[in-house]
Protein backbone atom coordinates (compact mmCIF):
# COMPACT_ATOMS: atom_id res chain seq x y z
CA UNK A 1 0.00 0.00 0.00
CA UNK A 2 1.33 3.44 -0.89
CA UNK A 3 1.01 5.35 2.36
CA UNK A 4 2.24 8.62 0.88
CA UNK A 5 -1.20 9.55 -0.48
CA UNK A 6 -2.86 12.39 1.41
CA UNK A 7 -6.59 13.09 1.77
CA UNK A 8 -8.13 16.48 2.48
CA UNK A 9 -10.77 16.36 5.23
CA UNK A 10 -13.67 18.82 5.29
CA UNK A 11 -16.03 19.52 8.17
CA UNK A 12 -19.73 19.09 7.49
CA UNK A 13 -19.88 22.74 6.37
CA UNK A 14 -17.43 21.85 3.56
CA UNK A 15 -14.54 23.77 5.15
CA UNK A 16 -11.04 22.23 5.05
CA UNK A 17 -9.92 21.17 8.52
CA UNK A 18 -7.19 18.56 8.13
CA UNK A 19 -5.04 16.39 5.89
CA UNK A 20 -4.77 12.69 6.71
CA UNK A 21 -2.98 9.65 5.37
CA UNK A 22 -4.43 6.56 3.70
CA UNK A 23 -5.02 4.52 6.85
CA UNK A 24 -6.85 7.33 8.65
CA UNK A 25 -8.93 8.12 5.55
CA UNK A 26 -10.16 4.52 5.25
CA UNK A 27 -10.69 4.33 9.01
CA UNK A 28 -12.99 7.37 8.85
CA UNK A 29 -14.92 5.72 6.00
CA UNK A 30 -15.16 2.31 7.69
CA UNK A 31 -16.42 3.85 10.93
CA UNK A 32 -18.97 5.87 8.91
CA UNK A 33 -17.58 9.13 10.27
CA UNK A 34 -16.97 10.47 6.76
CA UNK A 35 -18.10 10.30 3.15
CA UNK A 36 -16.06 10.60 -0.05
CA UNK A 37 -16.50 13.68 -2.20
CA UNK A 38 -15.77 12.86 -5.84
CA UNK A 39 -15.46 15.67 -8.38
CA UNK A 40 -16.76 14.83 -11.83
CA UNK A 41 -17.36 17.23 -14.72
CA UNK A 42 -17.59 20.29 -12.46
CA UNK A 43 -20.01 18.73 -9.99
CA UNK A 44 -19.60 16.67 -6.84
CA UNK A 45 -20.86 13.23 -5.92
CA UNK A 46 -20.90 11.98 -2.34
CA UNK A 47 -20.35 8.31 -1.42
CA UNK A 48 -20.44 6.40 1.83
CA UNK A 49 -17.73 3.77 2.39
CA UNK A 50 -19.56 0.85 0.76
CA UNK A 51 -20.65 3.02 -2.16
CA UNK A 52 -17.07 4.20 -2.68
CA UNK A 53 -15.70 0.63 -2.75
CA UNK A 54 -18.32 -0.33 -5.35
CA UNK A 55 -17.72 2.82 -7.40
CA UNK A 56 -13.92 2.28 -7.29
CA UNK A 57 -14.29 -1.03 -9.15
CA UNK A 58 -15.46 0.85 -12.24
CA UNK A 59 -13.04 3.78 -12.18
CA UNK A 60 -10.36 3.74 -14.84
CA UNK A 61 -6.89 4.07 -13.36
CA UNK A 62 -3.49 4.37 -14.93
CA UNK A 63 0.11 4.37 -13.80
CA UNK A 64 0.65 6.61 -10.78
CA UNK A 65 -3.02 6.54 -9.82
CA UNK A 66 -4.09 6.83 -6.19
CA UNK A 67 -4.95 3.15 -5.90
CA UNK A 68 -4.49 0.45 -3.29
CA UNK A 69 -5.15 -3.17 -4.03
CA UNK A 70 -6.99 -5.59 -1.80
CA UNK A 71 -7.22 -9.34 -2.32
CA UNK A 72 -10.38 -9.00 -4.36
CA UNK A 73 -10.27 -5.53 -5.92
CA UNK A 74 -8.58 -2.19 -6.31
CA UNK A 75 -9.80 0.81 -4.35
CA UNK A 76 -9.11 4.40 -5.28
CA UNK A 77 -7.77 6.41 -2.34
CA UNK A 78 -10.18 9.34 -1.93
CA UNK A 79 -8.68 12.81 -2.30
CA UNK A 80 -11.41 14.57 -0.29
CA UNK A 81 -13.52 13.37 2.66
CA UNK A 82 -16.52 15.08 4.23
CA UNK A 83 -17.01 14.52 7.96
CA UNK A 84 -20.57 13.68 8.90
CA UNK A 85 -20.78 15.28 12.36
CA UNK A 86 -17.99 17.80 12.82
CA UNK A 87 -18.78 21.45 12.10
CA UNK A 88 -16.01 23.34 13.88
CA UNK A 89 -12.82 24.79 12.41
CA UNK A 90 -9.60 23.46 13.86
CA UNK A 91 -7.42 26.30 15.07
CA UNK A 92 -3.72 26.02 15.67
CA UNK A 93 -1.19 28.03 17.56
CA UNK A 94 1.24 29.72 15.25
CA UNK A 95 4.62 28.15 15.90
CA UNK A 96 7.34 30.56 16.91
CA UNK A 97 9.82 30.53 14.04
CA UNK A 98 11.53 33.02 11.75
CA UNK A 99 9.04 32.66 8.88
CA UNK A 100 6.00 33.23 11.10
CA UNK A 101 7.74 36.16 12.78
CA UNK A 102 8.45 37.70 9.36
CA UNK A 103 4.77 37.29 8.47
CA UNK A 104 3.58 38.77 11.77
CA UNK A 105 5.80 41.84 11.26
CA UNK A 106 4.90 42.16 7.55
CA UNK A 107 8.53 41.62 6.46
CA UNK A 108 9.24 45.11 7.84
CA UNK A 109 11.90 46.34 10.27
CA UNK A 110 10.04 47.14 13.48
CA UNK A 111 12.39 50.05 14.22
CA UNK A 112 12.79 52.00 10.95
CA UNK A 113 9.62 50.67 9.28
CA UNK A 114 11.26 49.82 5.96
CA UNK A 115 10.79 46.63 3.96
CA UNK A 116 13.93 44.68 3.09
CA UNK A 117 14.68 41.40 1.31
CA UNK A 118 14.31 38.49 3.74
CA UNK A 119 18.07 37.85 3.82
CA UNK A 120 18.59 41.39 5.15
CA UNK A 121 16.23 40.96 8.11
CA UNK A 122 17.14 39.65 11.58
CA UNK A 123 15.30 38.53 14.66
CA UNK A 124 15.96 41.04 17.46
CA UNK A 125 15.34 40.50 21.17
CA UNK A 126 13.68 43.69 22.47
CA UNK A 127 14.95 42.91 25.98
CA UNK A 128 18.39 41.40 25.31
CA UNK A 129 18.83 37.74 26.21
CA UNK A 130 21.67 38.46 28.65
CA UNK A 131 19.22 40.68 30.58
CA UNK A 132 16.65 37.90 30.86
CA UNK A 133 14.75 38.57 27.63
CA UNK A 134 13.21 35.38 26.31
CA UNK A 135 12.85 34.14 22.77
CA UNK A 136 9.09 34.64 22.70
CA UNK A 137 6.48 36.32 20.52
CA UNK A 138 6.30 39.15 23.06
CA UNK A 139 10.06 39.86 23.06
CA UNK A 140 11.30 39.25 19.50
CA UNK A 141 10.78 41.48 16.48
CA UNK A 142 12.08 41.67 12.93
CA UNK A 143 14.77 44.28 12.35
CA UNK A 144 17.08 45.29 9.54
CA UNK A 145 20.81 44.77 9.92
CA UNK A 146 21.46 48.51 10.41
CA UNK A 147 18.86 48.91 13.18
CA UNK A 148 19.91 45.66 14.83
CA UNK A 149 23.52 46.87 14.92
CA UNK A 150 22.49 50.29 16.22
CA UNK A 151 20.39 48.78 19.02
CA UNK A 152 23.11 46.24 19.81
CA UNK A 153 22.81 44.77 23.30
CA UNK A 154 20.57 47.53 24.69
CA UNK A 155 16.90 48.16 25.14
CA UNK A 156 15.22 50.28 22.45
CA UNK A 157 14.94 53.17 24.93
CA UNK A 158 18.66 53.01 25.76
CA UNK A 159 19.48 53.00 22.04
CA UNK A 160 17.16 55.97 21.37
CA UNK A 161 14.87 53.82 19.20
CA UNK A 162 11.14 53.12 19.18
CA UNK A 163 9.22 50.05 18.13
CA UNK A 164 6.52 50.53 15.47
CA UNK A 165 4.20 48.33 17.51
CA UNK A 166 4.30 46.26 20.66
CA UNK A 167 5.24 42.66 19.81
CA UNK A 168 2.41 40.23 20.57
CA UNK A 169 1.58 36.59 20.07
CA UNK A 170 -0.40 36.30 16.81
CA UNK A 171 -3.96 35.03 17.06
CA UNK A 172 -4.65 31.40 16.44
CA UNK A 173 -5.28 30.62 12.79
CA UNK A 174 -7.29 27.99 10.95
CA UNK A 175 -5.36 24.75 10.71
CA UNK A 176 -5.52 24.68 6.92
CA UNK A 177 -3.74 28.01 6.51
CA UNK A 178 -0.56 26.02 7.00
CA UNK A 179 -1.19 24.46 3.56
CA UNK A 180 -1.43 27.74 1.66
CA UNK A 181 1.37 28.11 -0.84
CA UNK A 182 2.36 24.43 -0.61
CA UNK A 183 1.85 21.77 -3.30
CA UNK A 184 -1.53 20.09 -3.10
CA UNK A 185 -3.79 17.70 -4.95
CA UNK A 186 -5.60 19.33 -7.86
CA UNK A 187 -8.96 18.24 -6.44
CA UNK A 188 -8.32 20.24 -3.25
CA UNK A 189 -8.13 23.63 -4.96
CA UNK A 190 -11.90 24.14 -4.99
CA UNK A 191 -11.96 23.87 -1.19
CA UNK A 192 -8.91 25.94 -0.24
CA UNK A 193 -7.64 28.00 -3.21
CA UNK A 194 -10.00 30.92 -2.68
CA UNK A 195 -8.39 31.57 0.72
CA UNK A 196 -4.79 31.77 -0.53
Amino acid sequence: MDTSFQTLVLNRLWQAVNVVGVERAFSLLALEHAQVIYAEDGSFRVFDGAGWFAFSKDLETGPGSRVIRTVSQQVVVPTVLLLRGYDRMLMQEMKFNRQNLLERDDFRCQYCGKNFPVKELNMDHVVPRDRGGGTTWENVVISCIKCNSKKSNRSPKEAGMRLLKEPKRPPRRPFMSSLYGKPMEETWTHFIQSKQ
